[in-house]
């Protein structure tokens, strides 16, 4: 067979095409695991509290849904942690197939998950097991899906742009998942608590196959291939970037506190705080939150772009005071309960979550040497998941519940944005730098390739 490509080894006029077959299965991939993700957080929003606790009263039950909703945030580390290891050891590719895999197994049985009235408690234990599975898949794909993108980039020049792409399936993902779910509230009317609900869980199932389809086609990346080459591959990446390059990994983390605490604020937790206490229209919500996705196709390119421009940290220093501010807007805006008024104040949550999520892939990606890169930045972007995306929209109904107002919430996304400001403050640009070889104050020392990557290729 022939070799696996190296950036040396590949013509430019056939590079290019690979640089869009990579982009898309990347971006294609995230779009449909986001989908099975965020359709999880949308459905505990408005359907699990009633259909799996329903003796509970509604508040109490809204904060168990979110509870199981966490769940799967606890499980994403440990996704990174698994494939990390084998994301560094095995390819990039192989590694995306599987969480792929993963994900799109335990979404579909979500879909037929019995409720309280059938088997009492047993239904809530399952479907928390399966967001846990979800967590483990979706803990292993970011990493990968940007790396797969972004390794493929030959100029530091667009970078950031390249590396925003599979940021841009989170919000085609949440488009779908929104979609999917407006769409089958107007099939299913009054049965959609019965069985409607179920149908765009079992319907990822086709998503699954596509994106198999496409990412089954790709070539593994030339910086991974130029590892295997030259026997640089890490024998043990996971412990040894927890060794070599913790700072990053932790400055990682904290970062997203900016990103991800107001994200799920915005997506997920709306429903609850604008159906369950303002007694806005579900449906109202849900087009605001698919115009949120639409927007942010747009916005985080562009914020990706920008950063190739003005430089990483900029850009995302700038978007963390961003959030800060949009963070008393949002639920300024959405008191007044005025549909516009509404609509313009997701649209705001929408521009100051890209303003960071579009840098945000290259600026973490950035930080980590070759042979580890994949398990460092997977370990920072989902340590995040602990400290910040799971727990906050479940702090925030504890808030809600607790204060019966939105004020300490705001301040909650502010303080959040406040240290991820600071922790990107302290993190290395490498924005105009050469991110292909192996960094030189990482150090470490070479092992000799894994079975099954040694030079041979990715077919098509």
């Amino acid at each position: 067979m022939p070799n696996s490509p190296t950036d040396s080894s590949i013509p430019d006029q056939s590079h290019r095409p690979n640089l869009v077959r990579a982009v898309i299965a990347s971006t294609v991939g995230t779009a449909i695991e986001w989908y099975d993700f965020f359709l999880f957080g949308t459905m505990a929003g408005l359907v699990f509290a009633k259909e799996f606790f329903p003796k509970s009263d509604p508040l109490v039950g809204t904060l168990q849904a979110f509870l199981i909703y966490a769940v799967g945030f606890v499980a994403r580390p440990i996704g990174a942690l698994i494939f990390g290891h084998y994301g560094d050891r095995m390819g990039r590719k192989a590694a995306l197939v599987a969480t792929l895999l993963l994900m799109g197994i335990a979404t579909v049985l979500c879909g037929f998950v019995p409720n309280y009235a059938s088997i009492g408690i047993w239904g809530a234990i399952i479907l928390t097991v399966l967001r846990f599975i979800q967590g483990i898949g979706v803990g292993g794909e970011w990493g990968g899906s940007v790396l797969l993108a972004m390794e493929w980039s030959k100029s530091h020049s667009n970078r950031g742009f390249i590396a925003s792409w599979p940021q841009f399936g989170v919000p085609c993902g949440l488009f779908l998942s929104n979609l999917a779910v407006l769409i089958f509230r107007q099939v299913s009317g009054d049965q959609f608590a019965v069985w409607g609900w179920r149908v765009p869980f079992i319907l990822s199932a086709i998503l699954i196959v596509l994106g198999l389809w496409i990412r089954l086609g790709i070539l593994e990346t030339p910086v991974f291939a130029k590892l295997v080459a030259e026997r640089k591959l890490e024998a043990a990446p996971v412990p040894e970037v927890i060794k070599r390059q913790p700072s990053s990994i932790i400055l990682s983390a904290l970062a997203r506190l900016t990103e991800q605490t107001p994200f799920y604020i915005f997506t997920a937790f709306v429903f609850a705080y604008g159906a369950g206490f303002l007694k806005l229209d579900p449906n109202l919500l849900l087009y605001s939150v698919i115009a949120f996705s639409v927007l942010e196709l747009f916005t985080i390119p562009l914020a990706g772009h920008l950063s190739d421009r003005i430089g990483r940290k900029r850009m995302y220093l700038i978007g963390a005071l961003i959030n800060f501010v949009v963070a008393f807007l949002f639920f300024a805006l959405l008191g007044t309960k005025n549909p516009v008024l509404v609509v313009i104040g997701v649209l705001l949550g929408a521009v100051a979550h890209s303003s960071v999520y579009g840098p945000q892939a290259a600026l973490i990606a950035e930080q980590f040497t070759p042979r580890m890169r994949y398990s460092g930045a997977s370990i920072g972007y989902q340590l995040a998941s602990i400290i910040a995306g799971g727990p906050a929209p479940l702090i925030a109904a504890y808030l809600l519940a607790t204060y019966k107002s939105s004020t300490p919430i705001a301040w909650y996304v502010a303080i959040c944005a406040i240290i991820g400001f600071f922790a990107a403050l302290f993190m290395t640009e490498y924005a105009r730098k050469d991110i292909s070889d192996e960094y030189a104050h990482v150090g470490g020392r070479a092992v000799s390739p894994p079975l099954g990557a040694r030079g041979e290729s990715q077919t098509q």
